[in-house]
């Protein structure tokens, strides 16, 4: 289908690769196809006004009316044929000197006295100047036809899509929290962008595009069986070859492209799971193993994709090849017809053979639209569902009470919720109470927030306002109520006035200005250039944390709200900007109910009321003081967090700087655990803005492509001579096609006769040459193309692997888009080279061979023609670009409703809070505008452009048969002549025009190459490929941490580590205990040189770390982490994943497993050491994986043994079996144990205390007990570590 339209009209199209679709369907499928086109008109136009439909009706009988046109002009090109050749054997009669032309018949001279020139009676050139008004006037036609066909229904398709839009939106935004839960922001922004374009394109400009299609295949075959039944019928039978052919080849394409699509797909899994635990791969340097198992998977794909390019190759040869014969036949049984029955004139042959082409071309044509129509069937049904849904909780409902007077009790009765699950909960909030909720994460207390602002509804019980139960309430009324400010705070991307302004409509300057008075704000706010026409940038990005924090307050504040919800509102900020908050917060609590859910001990103390929260249930309730005696969650939180708080200020004192101190909340859960790979950045996917907006990357030079693909060469030199012999078959075809016309003017019957019989024999050896040749080129070019894909899959995971493991925290390197970047990215660079070299060579030779036959036989006729090409090519090549150009317009004008609908989706909760999404709608609604505009526009530029590109090939016509015509008469040009330039060319034309519409392609793959040339040139920071560094033979294991400092280079306002100082010696044990978040796994990832510090120095046998060599370094430590990550391979293979440096004997995987208490059990099973364990390990339970684990960090036999929370996941039995190979496996060697149970810890030689990335207390279980510090207190309360 890619052959462009004007092909047809060019009179003599090879037109293979069209006739496919048609044939292949029986009559109850075309039947059936229609039957589903109707049921998809009924759905896709629902929401047509009836301007809308009177103006798809025009449309549509305008397409119809165009759709004819072509086999109209069928009829002109008989007659202009018919002409010329009579001309041609009335000038051969009249050349015997003894006849002469009477009243336009051709009689024996009278008195025959001397020779003297003889005059046709024709005026050949009157004729030709009638013919080619009656193209002109066709195509004035075609052009107002085609331009209203798609004007109108591109405008009619903008103005339903825009109403679509509308009403998608405002119900997104009506839908429920819980419905958000499970929609991601990402889908739906997919949804209003892409699913909404599809819905477009399919009841836009592809619906007339396809009547008139249908219809030109239609009246095409209608002239073929009215001109002359016989020869319809002998072309037709011809076709089911084709269509055979045609069926063959898209079933092995498709199952082969299925099975190198499976082939990618293990890749693709090998890739993913190997990014996924790069940790683990890392830490055991298996990354050269790594490459070649993926290399391995990709080795099977390329095979497939080799043979997808032969069959490809084969079955195009052999459609050219049945195409060819078929000519031949259709002009040999033609030839028949005319000159023995005289049946036919050579016109009608002409117009019978051309109308079952152009009929079967069309209908091929066509079939594309039917695509079209299917993918905006799948998208509208999704988008109508969503548009029919009713919401549970309805926030624009005006249903609902209003209560005059509002005291502000809130009371929650045993009400139970499922978000995973959760039991019941009572608690009751007294008017003008502080009530503090605090407890571990994950208990239930910013549920239960969510709950009062009816975000979700409890599944059983109530929660109730002065004794009413909030169901019953207006929605929107009783949000405007509630003030709330977050942990993370969600400004918009406006001004400081307006980010406040959102929390009451219509609020005066004053009252903005006295709230962000109330929350500390004003100062800071004066003290910017713009004030309070400051812009806080896409989610307040360009504001602190603290600043923030204090316009959100001022949001809520300027409500007057009656019930204040502070949600952790202070937790990410330092201690000085804490203390101003907190004092702005105190401030407003007066006299107002007001919920506070912290983690930190001075907001919570001087609360009326707190609430201790464990497992969903309220478990503790009471004053600060009387809580402490409980000795329960409160108690647990307490002591923990004076301890950090006295070690932090006294390092702040000794550097007096206090306020540069970050300080990580507990809330902050530790995110370095080596389990947690996938950073939790709070945007989803989606949003992120791609690489490209931060670097635009210029498109990779086409050398260096080419450069990768030099070991190809020979396949490629090759390919091109196929391809050159392929592009010249369509100037010879017209060569031929000339030659025939040529032999019907021919008076003498025998030489007729066998001028027509060699041609058909020269079509059929055509046929034969282009079949090899088609083979020749699908082969080289797709395994020139296959190698250079896989060569550069395997390059760009080598180079992956190869960075330093922070490169993989940016979310823009999460597992997803890496593995997507290798699957796309090396596919598309197959652009630049492999079968576009193919097309490309195709095209040149075809216009080249074209034009130079067509200046040897008539230089004049060629040059007028030449006038047109560029037209013809260009209209071709014009309607691809527009098509693509206005879908990147499209974008682009969709791009500030984007942001508005992104910015509302992502922030939904907020703006539930604040009750503005009618605002959003509104908004939204606005930016419309633009682009239906657009649209409009676009509608008249698309159709003037459509129906120019229609006309066009009539004007040539038009213009070169009626100086083809003045030639003939005054120059004695021969007719055939004449139509074979003017074949020539305009088939060549359409050759440039495909060209053209490569160059997308082209450029897509220069850009990805350069995306993928970019990572093959990244430098990582720590290398693990180079052999630089030192090494050295007799590794003790001595480790000494000296004044470490460390943030996460995705995280750069969080302090890791905060000077920390610990040294171990060969052969002890140290145990770091604390809270999550307070470094320990830090710690243990620089000793792995997966970080290097931002400060201080880490030392191995007095090495500085960072001058190690990495592989050496990492040979010697052994790791079992909390949540070991286990690839999807056999036990033993997971075993000897432990060292990779060398081949690994099963009688080590044995001793090692024994060591690990591991070998029972895996005799017990029925494949032994070959059981594959699944996916991520999921095959086995905790306790089987960690003792893998273990055996395999004893297999490398290494110095230094980190154990990461090695036995937390385990319950008491198998604990004691993992604790047992754990002890086993310490003997003689370094370790260090990261727990938080005691019973693991307490033999350890030194015991680390540690919080807020300080060290506080370090020495013996027996010292650390009778320091009657922080540690003493944890063993003694027995309350958990963490």
């Amino acid at each position: 289908p890619q052959i462009s339209e004007n092909f047809h009209q060019s009179w003599l199209l090879p037109a293979g690769k069209n006739t496919l679709q048609f044939s292949q369907l029986s009559l109850f499928e075309r039947f059936s196809c229609l039957i589903q086109v109707c049921d998809f008109l009924r759905v896709q136009f629902r929401f047509a006004t009836c301007k809308d439909v009177v103006m798809m009706v025009v449309g549509g009988v305008c397409a119809v009316l165009h759709g004819s046109a072509q086999p109209l002009m069928l009829l002109v090109f008989g007659l202009l044929t018919d002409t010329f050749i009579e001309y041609d054997i009335e000038l051969n009669e009249l050349s015997d000197d003894r006849k002469e032309c009477v009243n336009n018949t051709i009689q024996w001279k009278r008195n025959y006295t001397a020779p003297h020139q003889n005059q046709s009676g024709w005026d050949i050139e009157y004729e030709m100047t009638l013919f080619a008004f009656y193209y002109t006037g066709i195509g004035a036609a075609v052009f107002l036809l085609g331009y209203f066909q798609i004007s109108l229904w591109v405008t009619s398709a903008a103005r339903q899509v825009q109403l679509i839009r509308k009403m998608y939106f405002s119900k997104v935004m009506r839908m429920e929290i819980g419905w958000f839960d499970c929609t991601s922001v990402g889908e739906l922004n997919t949804r209003l962008s892409d699913d909404i374009n599809k819905i477009n394109d399919a009841i836009a400009d592809q619906v007339a595009i396809f009547v008139q299609r249908f219809t030109t295949f239609v009246c095409g075959f209608c002239v073929g069986f009215v001109k002359g039944w016989k020869l319809t019928l002998v072309i037709i039978a011809a076709s089911p070859l084709i269509g055979v052919g045609a069926g063959l080849m898209a079933l092995f394409v498709a199952r082969l492209t299925g099975m190198e699509l499976q082939a990618y797909a293990k890749a693709g899994a090998v890739a993913d799971e190997v990014l996924t635990s790069i940790r683990t791969v890392a830490a055991f340097s298996g990354e050269k193993k790594e490459v070649q198992r993926y290399d391995r998977n990709l080795v099977s794909a390329q095979r497939w994709g080799i043979r997808k390019g032969l069959i490809m190759g084969f079955f195009t040869g052999y459609i050219w090849m049945i195409i060819f014969l078929c000519y031949g036949l259709a002009f040999w049984y033609g030839s028949t017809l005319v000159v023995d029955t005289e049946e036919y004139t050579p016109g009608t042959l002409l117009q019978v053979f051309f109308g079952v082409l152009i009929a079967a071309m069309n209908l091929g044509q066509a079939s594309p639209c039917l695509e079209a129509f299917a993918a905006g069937r799948g998208a509208a049904t999704i988008i109508f569902e969503t548009i029919d849904r009713e919401p549970e909780i309805d926030c624009f409902s005006e249903a609902g009470y209003k209560l005059d007077k509002v005291k502000g009790d809130i009371e929650f009765h045993n009400v139970t919720f499922h978000y995973p699950s959760r039991p019941e909960l009572s608690v009751a909030v007294k008017t003008g109470e502080t009530t503090a909720f605090v407890g571990p994460s994950g208990a239930g207390k910013s549920t239960a927030i969510q709950l009062i602002q009816r975000f979700y509804d409890p599944k059983e019980g109530m929660v109730t306002l002065d004794g009413h139960d909030i169901r019953g309430l207006n929605i929107q009324w009783l949000r405007s109520l509630i003030g709330i400010v977050e942990q993370e705070p969600v400004l918009f991307a406006t001004t400081i006035a307006e980010n406040i302004r959102y929390g009451r409509p219509g609020v005066t300057m004053e009252d903005i200005v006295k709230a962000a008075k109330e929350a500390n704000a004003y100062n800071f706010i004066m003290d910017l250039p713009q004030k309070f026409d400051t812009l806080v940038g896409e989610g307040g990005g360009q504001m602190s944390g603290g600043q923030k924090q204090r316009i959100a307050i001022a949001r809520a504040l300027v409500r007057n709200p009656r019930i204040l919800l502070l949600d952790m509102a202070t937790s990410a900020l330092d201690n000085e900007s804490e203390a101003i908050v907190q004092e702005a917060l105190d401030k407003v609590r007066l006299g107002r109910t007001t919920i506070s859910i912290a983690h930190r001990l001075s907001t919570i103390k001087n609360a009326d009321v707190i609430v201790g929260f464990e497992h969903g249930r309220a478990v503790e309730r009471g004053k600060h003081n009387e809580l402490l005696e409980r000795k329960g969650v409160y108690f647990t939180l307490v002591t923990l967090q004076s301890q950090g708080d006295k070690a932090l200020n006294e390092k702040a004192r000794q550097i007096q700087k206090p306020s540069d101190f970050c300080r990580a909340s507990i809330r902050q859960r530790s995110r370095s655990q080596l389990s947690n790979l996938v950073p939790e950045s709070s945007v989803p996917i989606n949003t992120i803005p791609d690489d490209e907006d931060e670097e635009p990357i210029e498109p990779a030079p086409v050398a260096r492509i080419l450069k990768y693909n030099l070991p190809e060469w020979p396949y490629m030199l090759f390919g091109s001579i196929g391809a050159a012999i392929n592009g010249g078959v369509n100037p010879v075809y017209s060569l031929l096609f000339s030659q025939i016309l040529a032999t019907f003017s021919i008076t003498d019957p025998v030489t007729q006769r066998r001028e027509i019989d060699g041609i058909c024999v020269f079509f059929v050896l055509v046929g034969i040459i282009s079949f090899f040749t088609q083979m020749l080129q699908g082969y080289a070019f797709s395994k020139s193309g296959e190698l250079l894909t896989r060569r550069l899959r395997r390059l760009g995971f080598h180079s992956m692997l190869g960075q330093e493991i922070g490169w993989f925290d940016d979310h823009r390197n999460s597992p997803g888009a890496l593995t997507t970047r290798l699957a796309t990215d090396a596919s598309q660079v197959q652009g630049a080279t492999g079968s576009q070299i193919g097309m490309i060579v195709n095209s040149l030779t075809n216009i080249g061979v074209a034009v130079i036959m067509s200046f040897y036989f008539s230089w004049k006729l060629t040059m007028l023609i030449l006038c047109f090409l560029p037209f013809i090519a260009l209209s071709g090549g014009f309607q691809a670009s527009m098509l693509t150009g206005f879908a990147k317009q499209d974008k682009q004008a969709m791009e500030t409703a984007g942001r508005i609908s992104g910015e509302a989706l992502n922030n939904i909760r907020t703006i539930a809070g604040l009750g503005k999404e009618r605002n959003f709608v509104e908004m939204y609604e606005a930016q419309l505008d633009a682009p239906y505009q657009a649209a409009l526009k676009k509608a008249n530029v698309y159709g003037a452009c459509y129906g120019f590109a229609q006309c066009v090939v009539f004007l040539t016509n038009s213009a070169s048969y009626r100086f083809g015509g003045y030639l003939v008469k005054q120059e004695g040009l021969h007719f055939s002549l004449v139509f074979r330039v003017i074949s020539a060319i305009v088939t060549s034309g359409t050759a440039l025009g495909r060209a053209s519409s490569y160059t997308p392609d082209y450029a897509k793959a220069k850009i990805s190459a350069a995306r993928f040339f970019q990572l093959l040139d990244r430098v990582p920071q720590i290398s693990i490929y180079s052999d630089k560094g030192h090494k050295w033979d007799n590794f003790q294991g001595n480790i000494e941490f000296i004044d470490c400092k460390f943030t996460y280079p995705t995280r750069p306002d969080i302090q890791v580590l905060n000077g920390l100082n610990v040294a171990v010696k060969p052969g002890q044990t140290l145990a770091f205990v604390g809270s999550s978040g307070c470094g320990k796994s830090t710690s243990v990832q620089l000793l792995e040189r997966f970080y290097d510090p931002d400060h201080g120095r880490v030392l191995i046998d007095g090495h500085d770390s960072t001058h190690v060599n990495v592989p050496f370094l990492r040979s010697k430590i052994g790791i079992v982490s909390q949540e070991p990550i286990l690839f999807d391979c056999s036990i033993a293979e997971n075993i000897k994943y432990g060292d990779n440096s060398r081949e690994i004997s099963m009688n080590e995987v044995i001793s090692a497993a024994k060591k690990a208490q591991l070998h029972d059990f895996v005799m017990s099973l029925p494949e032994k050491y070959d059981t594959n364990v699944g996916a991520q390990g999921s095959q086995l339970s905790r306790g089987q994986k960690q003792r893998i684990a273990i055996a395999r960090a004893i297999i490398r036999d290494p110095k230094i043994l980190l154990l990461d929370e090695a036995t937390s996941a385990l319950d008491t039995e198998s604990e004691k079996t993992v604790q047992e190979a754990l002890d086993k496996a310490r003997e003689g060697r370094t370790c260090i144990v990261i727990a938080h149970r005691l019973s693991t810890i307490q033999n350890s030689d030194i015991i680390a205390v540690m919080s807020r990335g300080l060290l506080i207390e370090k020495g013996t279980h027996d010292q650390l007990m009778a320091l009657n510090g922080a540690y003493y207190k944890l063993v003694t309360t027995g309350a958990p570590i963490s």
